[in-house]
């Protein structure tokens, strides 16, 4: 419990600023209904975002104390304050030619007209996170993972995964297939955010892989008693260098995730507030969960963790560009994700029971 310990205070002090503003804002009644949405956000971005937590810890465990720290601090910083509530107002106020501030008070003051241009670009804004969510996919199923869950589907795309490049082929496939669900007037737009998506995956790939580089080579250089070339930074600050590189990727992993947890939220309400609230409790929950399961070792543990949730991320890229055209609960989005992670699980327990009685 103690991995959870801010986030109970944290609750409860949601729920406090819920009630007052809803009690402001309506009364008793109004109080009522602030408090049972912004619980519903929670438990919605808590559900959506649970494989969200798996991944991250898949990440995390391989960094210290300090970047964890970071994690925990800046990055819940940002999840909360810069994507649940900064990022769509940034969107409608770049798409709607508005200033920060105009946005801000029709947010405030205006609920309905902001969730009308804010759901305006929902196309764009699926785009650029399903197709992010789908390389994160598309790298983990066609990469050479020693663990296969299905044997007979993942050894076969593995050696899809052989050829340079076949992520982002099907990717793009998947993208172009996808302007068909669209309006004509939209198709350059939903394109362009697909494959900015796509862009910045592969910049944090391509960063992340020369730092890795950086880091190889100086170890290697200290290992054999070499002096540092000026072309090579220390081993301690190509780290720090790399840390910051798999921080920016969990951020814009995290910030696709939200994507669809804050479209979800306005089909439930229009009050910015009160979905800053429930967000925010899911989003620090999600932190929690992701600390819990480094400490842990819970994928150590669970063979198959790891893949129920990026399957789950696959689920998630593909209800996203459906979404542009269909409309699609988020209680089942919600529910597709945790099977897989529950699947996942059972799966795990049992492979571990065999390889005991074997």
């Amino acid at each position: 419990m103690r991995h959870f310990y801010f986030d109970i205070v944290f609750t409860i002090i949601a729920l406090a600023i819920a009630a007052w503003w809803g009690f402001s804002h309506g009364g008793m009644s109004g109080l009522i209904s602030a408090l049972s949405i912004t619980a519903i956000l929670a438990v919605m971005e808590i559900s959506l975002s649970f494989d969200n937590a798996v991944v991250n810890a898949s990440v995390l465990k391989h960094w210290d104390k300090f970047w964890k720290m970071i994690f925990l601090t800046v990055g819940i910083l940002i999840a909360v304050f810069g994507m649940r509530l900064l990022f769509p107002i940034v969107i409608v106020a770049v798409t709607a030619n508005m200033g920060m501030m105009d946005v801000v008070n029709l947010a405030l003051y205006n609920p309905d007209e902001y969730s009308l241009k804010l759901l305006a670009h929902h196309a764009e804004i699926s785009a650029f996170g399903g197709m992010f969510l789908l390389l994160v996919f598309l790298n983990f199923l066609f990469g050479d993972n020693e663990v296969h869950w299905f044997e007979w589907l993942e050894s076969r795309l593995a050696k899809f995964g052989q050829v340079d490049a076949m992520s982002v082929f099907v990717a793009l496939v998947v993208l172009v297939i996808s302007l068909s669900w669209v309006d004509d007037s939209q198709d350059a737009a939903v394109l362009m955010a697909g494959v900015w998506g796509i862009l910045v995956y592969l910049g944090v790939q391509v960063v992340s892989g020369m730092l890795e580089g950086d880091i190889e080579e100086a170890e290697e250089d200290l290992e054999e008693g070499k002096p540092l070339t000026n072309d090579v930074a220390d081993v301690g600050s190509a780290v720090m260098k790399g840390g910051i590189v798999g921080f920016l990727y969990l951020e814009v992993l995290d910030a696709s995730f939200s994507f669809d947890g804050v479209i979800g939220a306005f089909a439930i309400t229009n009050d910015v507030i009160v979905i800053m609230l429930g967000l925010a409790i899911g989003a620090m929950f999600v932190r929690s969960m992701t600390i819990f399961l480094v400490d842990k070792g819970t994928l150590d543990e669970f063979v198959y963790l790891e893949h129920g949730a990026h399957y789950a991320i696959g689920a998630l890229a593909f209800i996203m560009l459906l979404s542009m055209k269909f409309h699609i609960p988020e209680l089942v989005t919600g529910l597709i994700g945790i099977a897989f992670i529950v699947w996942a699980v059972l799966a795990s327990i049992k492979q571990r029971k065999l390889e005991e009685a074997g």
